[in-house]
């Protein structure tokens, strides 16, 4: 398998992000855009064992995959500073996604198929929240174990304001309306996959999990709930095993 680790600058970070690259040349494969844990580096998927567990898409040529730095540590994580600050932040990090990462991805795969976002814990709510604000780019999400509403996050304080707001998917897709909303139930689908054993509750993955679900559903969008049993954790090893069941069936 051919890995490539790449750094890109981040003009509003003021410094330079790592990005890593999984594939072979060939024909066009799918380009999956990976999110890290909390706190997590690029190289936290394949540590977690989520790269060879997709490693025969991967060398058959159908997965592209792209696992990036996360900023958590100065946006989302940052508990010394209210929600509105650590969302401005984190506004920072889109902008590197969307301004460096995005047209990386797009010539490293020469145009193709739209990307794919995915993601684990703290990285599936990047998923949703990026395919939801920018369906253009991001049609598909597959979450695992995400919790998708920042105000509920450990050490979370402060006035919840429109920073807040335009990035908590439990919030915003409540409010959806009109053409946007006509255009989303149009272009974008969301998988969101949970366990429900240890951590899952205590995280508050799987509470948060099934409230993104029903708003979905109210509002008409396109997703998947798939809830595993009692006995899978919020941990690795589920993640590996959920992310080898469900990747296959898009690429």
């Amino acid at each position: 398998m051919d890995r490539r680790h790449v750094e890109l600058h981040a003009p509003a970070i003021g410094g330079a992000g790592v990005l890593l690259a999984y594939g072979r040349s060939g024909p066009p494969a799918r380009p999956v855009l990976a999110f890290p844990t909390e706190l997590g580096r690029a190289w936290e998927y394949e540590n977690g064992g989520m790269v060879h567990a997709i490693a025969s898409l991967i060398d058959a040529g159908r997965v592209k995959l792209y696992c990036v730095d996360s900023y958590d540590a100065a946006s989302w994580s940052n508990g010394g500073a209210p929600l509105e600050e650590r969302a401005r932040a984190h506004g920072r990090y889109e902008a590197w996604i969307l301004e460096q990462v995005v047209p990386w991805i797009h010539t490293d795969c020469g145009g193709g198929p739209e990307i794919v976002t995915t993601g684990c814990s703290l990285g599936g709510y990047h998923a949703a929240n990026f395919a939801l604000k920018r369906a253009d780019l991001f049609p598909l999400a597959v979450c695992l174990s995400g919790s998708y509403d920042p105000a509920t996050w450990r050490h979370a304080w402060g006035e919840r304001g429109d920073e807040t707001y335009f990035n908590s998917p439990i919030d915003y897709v409540a409010n959806l309306h009109g053409d946007h909303l006509d255009w989303l139930r149009e272009r974008v689908s969301l998988l969101l996959v949970c366990g429900q054993g240890r951590w899952e509750d205590t995280t508050g993955a799987l509470d948060s999990t099934l409230r993104f679900a029903e708003r979905l559903r109210d509002k008409g969008i396109r997703h998947e709930l798939d809830l595993w049993g009692h006995d899978v954790a919020h941990d690795w090893p589920s993640w590996r095993a959920q992310i080898a069941h469900h990747l296959p069936r898009f690429c």
